[in-house]
């Protein structure tokens, strides 16, 4: 029997549309309610350096105000340590984080940074938080991932997701073979990025795949049907896949 797959939520960009004007509304908490209340599995949140959408106080009630495991993106510096060591979520995944970035632009390259990486992601795990590295689905990323001992890697889609024709066939069967890779050696796979109605149902049937996360898509896409038909179609793709 084929496993559930379970979706992450990310409400990021409910936070970015709160601060194009400040003050408290849309409130991210009350949307990462409603997305639980809708059938997501969790809740994931990117904790950037520059503070340009989710904010330390948006951490701190999300770990007191809601139910579902909360998901920690962070950039591997000693101050979103600090912070991911202080608060304990259920995960923290490592992410690639470029200030002119508009958004996570590719996977982190944890095979050129073990040195950096590897106290982080023991420390992490000592303190019970299950560790991610979001990386590209690649041989090399992986072996960095096995000798890291991280628990979980989670592929960047973006490829997949802004492809069309051979080059989406190609990419797809790359995340395919990495996930299947990954589990042969002990690790759980996740994916996401650029994730959509569209393009889900090949990525949510990898039977290795635990996990997706999507954000982005989901946001906007609530901005037209709301964030509980946003998120149940998406959770009804995801079933209809398994």
């Amino acid at each position: 029997m084929t496993r559930k797959l379970r979706l992450g939520v990310n409400i990021d960009h409910v936070a970015t549309i709160r601060n194009a004007r400040g003050g408290d509304h849309p409130d991210p908490v009350r949307a990462a309610i409603l997305a639980a209340e809708a059938g997501a599995d969790g809740i994931t949140a990117h904790l950037r350096e520059d503070r340009r959408h989710i904010t330390d106080r948006d951490i701190d009630r999300l770990m007191a105000e809601i139910d579902l495991p909360l998901n920690l993106e962070m950039a591997a510096t000693e101050e979103m340590l600090a912070i991911a060591l202080r608060h304990r979520p259920h995960a923290a995944c490592i992410v690639p984080e470029r200030r002119e970035e508009r958004t996570t632009e590719g996977g982190l390259d944890a095979d050129g940074h073990r040195e950096t990486l590897a106290p982080m992601v023991a420390r992490l795990s000592d303190a019970g938080v299950r560790v991610s590295l979001f990386i590209e689905p690649s041989e090399r990323q992986i072996d960095a991932a096995i000798h890291l001992n991280a628990p979980v890697v989670e592929f960047h889609t973006g490829r997949y997701a802004h492809r069309g024709g051979e080059a989406r066939t190609e990419e797809l069967k790359r995340i395919a073979d990495c996930a299947a890779l990954a589990v042969k050696n002990g690790i759980e796979p996740h994916a996401g990025h650029g994730l959509t109605f569209d393009n889900v149902i090949p990525v949510a049937a990898i039977p290795q795949i635990a996990e997706l996360n999507i954000g982005h898509f989901l946001i906007g896409e609530a901005i037209f049907t709301g964030l509980d038909a946003s998120v149940r179609r998406m959770r009804e793709l995801m079933d209809q896949a398994r």
